[in-house]
């Protein structure tokens, strides 16, 4: 058993540094979601361009595959169905 005077000499915790954000405050900061967590005006960045997701994100392949449909920021009449693994991340801007 220590004494009191043993106990004094022991090292305390200071207070915790606060973390240095990245963003800037006006923009919202990037997130790394599954594919069947993308919602419905979520953006994200491909080698073609800015894209984003037009309706919610639906399943084949006993739950493997997620397809969502997206359309090209700036061109609405530009659209595709993007196919992801369920296991995926995604980076999207959700605004």
């Amino acid at each position: 058993m220590r004494d009191a005077s043993s106990r004094d000499l022991l090292p305390t915790a200071g207070p915790r540094p606060e973390k240095k954000r990245q963003e800037a405050p006006g923009q919202p900061a990037e997130q790394q979601v599954l594919p069947m967590q993308l919602q419905i005006g979520d953006r994200f960045v491909d080698e073609t361009g800015m894209w984003e997701v037009a309706s919610r994100p639906y399943t084949t392949n006993a739950g493997k595959d997620a397809h969502i449909r997206i359309k090209k920021v700036g061109q609405p009449d530009v659209t595709e169905i993007r196919i992801w693994g369920e296991h995926e991340r995604v980076a999207v801007r959700r605004g």
